[in-house]
């Protein structure tokens, strides 16, 4: 979080020193922030990691924008037609995400997705309760929660 806060801070500088108020100006200045912080990432230890975590963020958003897109057709459909495909259930989750930090993001990308809400984290923080539409496999469903943890877990450590 520390790199991204410097990395917005070195684009606001070079949009201010440049005198052009654009995005592609804002644009340039956070490549070029990124490329100075990939450099000094090795003299400051708080910068640690911050070079590998764009690349990240970019496949994750990739993957979320394709998982969205799936589960809205999914969800849209269920809803157009005239015989319902959903089966409601809830399940209990375990997490591997740690700080409450991660517990956060994991529980707000599974909300953000069309079919499935996060309901309540237990008080150890190890398990995720979680409503699904589509109930119909339930080992199916868990991998893909899975798969969807370790990228948020990817792009955050």
């Amino acid at each position: 979080m520390i790199g991204l806060f410097w990395n917005l801070l070195l684009a606001l500088a070079w949009v201010t020193l440049t005198g052009s108020v654009t995005a592609m100006n804002l644009l340039a200045g956070l490549l070029f922030g990124y490329a100075a912080l990939m450099v000094l990432q090795k003299q400051v230890p708080a910068l640690k990691g911050y070079s590998r975590r764009i690349p990240r963020l970019a496949a994750f958003l990739v993957f979320f924008l394709k998982e969205l897109v799936k589960s809205n057709l999914k969800v849209a459909y269920d809803v157009a037609t005239p015989v319902w495909h959903m089966r409601p259930g809830v399940i209990a989750f375990p997490l591997n995400a740690e700080t409450d930090m991660e517990i956060l993001f994991v529980s707000s990308v599974i909300s953000l997705t069309p079919g499935t809400l996060s309901l309540d984290v237990s008080d150890d923080r190890k398990v995720l309760f979680i409503h699904t539409m589509f109930l119909h496999d339930e080992e199916q469903l868990r991998d893909d929660l899975r798969e969807l943890e370790r990228r948020v877990l990817k792009v955050m450590r």
